[in-house]
């Protein structure tokens, strides 16, 4: 899915929601163990749920990992079903890989070639030669982190140099060096509020995948207040707020009604910015 595309859909659907797929098994419904694959079952039953409402797919493969081989098995069960099933959502791969440059050429191989993602999250702190084997796939976004939403964010990531330029302020400068708005987006959380500004003074046409709205206590309204641009240029991401909202056997119904919340208050947001 091009830049063009995204912005496509986000005005065809009215939303701009990034649904995480991050299935924590204490927080799971019993009645998915009676299935022979709880994690793809569930995952599956909540896509199809809240596939209207929303332009994307966010699985953090540290939820399948931790359960060896059975749990990498589901996680690309998952990514193929998307891909068969609801086919205008972009997939994005929440991985925050990141290495030497022939380890990052193995990581890229893994999530574009072998696991066909649309996008993976990348760490930006080892540099240049970690993150351009990520760019050298057409098609495919590299979501740099930028600003994230936890407390730690502050224990490195507004570190001033003698310019007073911020760490975070010099990874969306230095890095528009190595990609663009078509193949590179940031992670901004939506915790920062009028730090969106900001971000957008030094990057004003990216798009920014945004979490940390309802249950990390992220406004959805000041992240648009400050962060949309004339393209829209966000992505923002709801995990257990929507694939846990309950542990009842109509989870999944639960779980798209909260989709559907969701979109219509980025309706209105759209709707306010002239989109």
């Amino acid at each position: 899915m091009n830049r063009q595309e995204l912005i496509s859909q986000i005005l065809k659907k009215r939303s701009f929601l990034c649904v995480g797929l991050d299935p924590d098994p204490k927080k799971m419904p019993q009645c998915v163990f009676d299935l022979y694959d709880p994690i793809f079952e569930f995952n599956k039953a909540i896509i199809d749920a809240t596939a209207p409402y929303c332009v994307a797919y966010k699985p953090n493969i540290a939820f399948y990992e931790v359960f060896g081989v059975r749990g990498l098995k589901a996680f690309i069960k998952t990514i193929n079903y998307i891909r068969r099933h609801h086919k205008h959502h972009l997939i994005i791969a929440d991985a925050k890989r990141g290495d030497i440059g022939n380890t990052s050429q193995m990581y890229a191989r893994t999530f574009f070639d072998e696991y066909k993602v649309d996008a993976l999250t990348v760490a930006p702190y080892m540099g240049e030669d970690s993150v351009t084997p990520f760019l050298g796939y057409e098609g495919k976004w590299v979501i740099l982190l930028a600003l994230t939403s936890n407390k730690g964010s502050q224990d490195f990531q507004f570190t001033a140099d003698q310019q007073g330029e911020r760490l975070f302020e010099k990874v969306l400068r230095t890095s528009q060096q190595w990609g663009n708005d078509e193949n590179m987006m940031y992670v901004v959380g939506a915790t920062q509020g009028r730090l969106f500004e900001d971000i957008r003074r030094v990057a004003p046409r990216h798009f920014l995948l945004v979490p940390g709205v309802g249950a990390q206590g992220g406004s959805l309204e000041e992240v648009c207040k400050y962060g949309m641009n004339d393209d829209c240029g966000l992505l923002v991401n709801s995990s257990r707020g929507i694939i846990h909202a309950s542990q009842d056997d109509h989870y999944a119904e639960i779980a798209g009604n909260k989709a559907r919340e969701l979109q219509q208050q980025m309706a209105e947001e759209l709707l306010k910015h002239k989109l």
